[in-house]
């Protein structure tokens, strides 16, 4: 039997032309694909959660494709990863997204070095969270440091976990404060 039972699924796509300055002659787009699904230890303790991160890759490669699908694969240069566990969870049934959700990004952009930023909470239906992006070649490239509101209304409720993957195809439309800039990435670690 599957560990995961969807209840709904949401696409946000947030296009930015300017932050008060200049119109972008491209504008940024950031995307959030989301997954409520019913989470499957609430209201007790699991000492194994392995099972549950094993089969969310398959959730995580459902969203990551929805997020490459609509932003174009190759335009893709920032990305995060987050998730909201309702009350009767525990932080542990969000964090098992780092691996399954990660992994997702990282399968369907072809391995990109940089690590997945992430954020998570257990909170209420309607709590939004402020999910961190950042380039997906390189962690220091200042530029594409950057954020996305995600959340849902009526979820997480108090059973059920909000999964959630973010990608974008820029950074910040105004970066204007120095430090490695795209063209000079070169080490290809992940780091700069």
């Amino acid at each position: 039997m599957s560990l995961i039972e969807i209840r709904k699924r949401s696409l946000t796509i947030e296009t930015i032309h300017h932050e008060g300055g200049p119109v972008a002659d491209t504008p940024l787009k950031l995307a959030a694909a989301c997954a409520v699904i019913k989470n499957p230890y609430a209201g007790r303790y699991e000492p194994d959660l392995m099972p549950f991160m094993a089969e969310l890759r398959s959730l995580g490669t459902l969203l990551a494709q929805e997020l490459v699908d609509t932003l174009g694969k190759d335009n893709v240069e920032v990305y995060s990863k987050a998730a909201i566990v309702g009350v009767n969870g525990e932080m542990e049934h969000g964090a098992v997204w780092h691996e399954a959700g990660g992994w997702a990004m990282r399968a369907v952009l072809g391995e990109p070095k940089a690590m997945v930023p992430a954020s998570k909470a257990v909170a209420s239906a309607g709590y939004r969270l402020m999910v961190p992006l950042h380039y997906i070649h390189a962690s220091y490239l200042r530029s594409h440091y950057n954020s996305m509101e995600v959340g849902i209304q009526d979820a997480p409720r108090p059973n059920e976990i909000l999964f959630a993957l973010v990608m974008g195809t820029g950074g910040r439309i105004h970066s204007r404060l120095g430090g490695l800039t795209k063209d000079k990435v070169s080490v290809h670690d992940g780091q700069r």
